[in-house]
């Protein structure tokens, strides 16, 4: 069973983190929180919220260790003071619910070069994020933390690429993650045929129903694509599952690559 995701409401804007390039903000909240705050006046706006909540769920649905997700209520004039136009510019056009990521103090970016991260764990990451076509764990932007000695994964708005069009969707089935080999854990996963076993028995219907029932009716609205909220939450279930049903086609040229090294 998936839990709901609490809803937080915002009291102060601490700093802009300028690591993310959609300047995301750390934000403490009415439940004595720290969170970081991805806008949905950011970038790729809504779509990029909804990837963060699905991809991010089913990680945890998955047993990898993600921090905790919010919806966070962010309401006008929280920082009026705040001298970055950009910033000012973000916080307005965010005023709605946002997504929270529960904020890991002393947390360091992993670098691999340095930080042990288990085989079976480094596999089970590469699958998950081979099966959502998420672009954004290289060695560039490794999209992890090291926090009280293990890896957490974070920032999965780069995944879902297709739900943004919503075109090429048979394309969308079968592709490989772009840039498969340059993914920050696959020089150390172990083999994915492994997490293939282990993992895909549980991404069924249900759960990925469950998953998208998270996200809030008003970031699936489009009524140029769909007619409505439900026919946008099937069409995410129903990519999704197909995806999975064709996975030899996104998982074996990772494989050849990883057993190659």
């Amino acid at each position: 069973m998936v839990e709901p995701l609490r809803v937080v409401r915002a009291l102060r804007y601490v700093l802009p983190l300028r690591e993310g390039g959609s300047l995301p903000g750390l934000v403490e909240a009415d439940d004595d929180g720290t969170y970081v705050l991805k806008f949905r006046g950011a970038g790729q706006g809504a779509k990029a919220l909804v990837a963060e909540v699905v991809v991010g769920e089913l990680a945890r649905a998955l047993g990898l260790p993600v921090p905790e997700l919010v919806l966070l209520q962010l309401d006008g004039g929280l920082a009026p003071a705040e001298p970055d136009q950009e910033i000012q510019d973000l916080l307005r056009s965010s005023v709605g619910v946002n997504v929270g990521l529960d904020y890991l103090p002393g947390s360091i970016t992993l670098d691999p070069a340095v930080d042990q991260v288990d085989p079976d764990l480094a596999a089970r990451v590469v699958w998950l994020d081979a099966f959502v076509d998420d672009v954004d764990r290289t060695w560039r932007n490794p999209n992890l933390l090291i926090w009280h000695g293990r890896p957490w994964l974070i920032d999965h708005g780069a995944a879902l690429w297709w739900h943004h069009t919503w075109r090429a969707l048979d394309r969308a089935v079968t592709r490989p993650l772009r840039d498969g080999d340059q993914h920050v854990l696959l020089p150390v996963a172990g083999p994915l045929s492994t997490a293939d076993a282990a993992l895909a028995p549980l991404v069924t219907s249900d759960l990925l129903h469950e998953l998208v029932r998270l996200v809030p009716d008003d970031w699936l609205a489009d009524g140029a694509v769909f007619s409505s909220v439900d026919d946008a939450r099937d069409a995410y279930v129903d990519l999704l599952l197909r995806r999975l049903a064709a996975r030899d086609s996104w998982l074996e040229p990772l494989e050849v690559t990883r057993a190659a090294r």
